[in-house]
């Protein structure tokens, strides 16, 4: 799970359920996304004209400049309908993340709803990191594995394909195995996978709990393992967007919160070849812990890693060459 900090219906489901919306066909978008903007303040929303915009983005079919022109437009009814749907479940404190169906994800536009943890910011830093430590054992001449011209990527826990379809498109020489235990979560990140064009190709997505679906060959070689976990404690604080709309099973593992990051620690040197690395996301006061993980599970280097608001994010541990 990332750190705790198709589901938007048919266009005019919801229509005339709200006077302030409803029936609005012919007036301009520029003053439905001030009205837009007006309901979600009053719905006490911490940021109420990014979320209007985002949404009238999503019913428009525009953004940026074709958004600007598209202001001066009226309205059909039935796209009035459409919006007030979606203000409607945004004021209901929805997720705008799943209200308009889809999130930016590095290079990626992902779909998403609420099979699936919502893609984060700290875990496009994973990435990242996940994509220095890949470049650095193929410049110290790492091997592949099968077959011998690609290098065998694993990423565990995919959700919604995130981590494993941003490897594939950002690194041609990889083949990337996504493991995902949850059949639900499973559907959206194949959904996710038809639209990466032809690095789909090296994708391959097997359900399973963790290294279980995955192909005894790969044993010893993968020169990469990542992994988003659940590693939320139950008796942690969550926000109310988090606790009340994101699946549970992804956020929670256990009682500790450590268990997921503590099985994938302890089988992952034994999938790894001679100088492969693993990278796992954690929570903040995970980090020792982690390190003290990799160590006994025979790593020969272990340390955690920062994200970009200094917090410490990820555990990083290469197995021995």
């Amino acid at each position: 799970m990332a750190d705790p900090h198709v589901g938007t219906g048919s266009p005019g489901a919801g229509a005339g359920d709200e006077p302030t919306a409803a029936g609005h066909g012919g007036i301009p978008w520029r003053e439905l996304l001030a009205e837009a903007e007006t309901r979600l303040a009053a719905a006490g929303l911490p940021s109420p004209e990014i979320d209007a915009r985002r949404i009238v983005e999503r019913v428009t079919g525009t953004n940026g400049a074709g958004l600007i022109l598209a202001m001066q437009e009226p309205a059909t009814e039935r796209a009035v309908g459409f919006l007030d749907m979606m203000l409607a479940r945004r004021e209901a404190g929805e997720p705008l993340q799943y209200v308009i169906g889809e999130w930016g994800f590095r290079h990626l536009d992902l779909f998403v709803d609420r099979r699936v943890l919502i893609p984060r910011p700290e875990t496009e830093q994973v990435v990242e990191q996940a994509l220095l430590e890949l470049d650095q054992f193929v410049r110290s001449g790492g091997t592949p594995g099968p077959p011998a011209d690609r290098h065998q990527v694993v990423d565990l826990g995919t959700g919604s394909g995130a981590i494993a379809l941003s490897l594939a498109v950002e690194r041609a020489d990889t083949q990337v195995w996504a493991v995902e235990r949850s059949p639900d979560a499973t559907a959206v990140a194949r959904a996710n996978l038809a639209g990466i064009g032809r690095a789909a190709t090296r994708v391959r997505i097997v359900e399973g709990s963790w290294f279980d679906p995955l192909p005894t060959e790969l044993h010893g070689g993968c020169a990469l393992i990542v992994s988003n976990p659940p590693y939320v404690a139950p008796s942690d604080p969550l926000p109310p967007e988090v606790a009340e709309w994101e699946p549970y099973d992804a956020l929670v593992p256990g009682a500790s919160g450590f268990e997921a990051i503590d099985t994938i620690v302890a089988a992952a040197p034994e999938w790894l070849v001679p100088g492969g690395t693993l990278v796992v996301e954690l929570a903040p006061s995970q980090g020792e812990d982690a390190v003290a993980a990799a160590w006994e599970a025979g790593f020969a280097h272990a340390e955690t890693r920062r994200d970009l608001a200094g917090r410490t994010r990820m555990l990083v541990a290469r197995s021995p060459r």
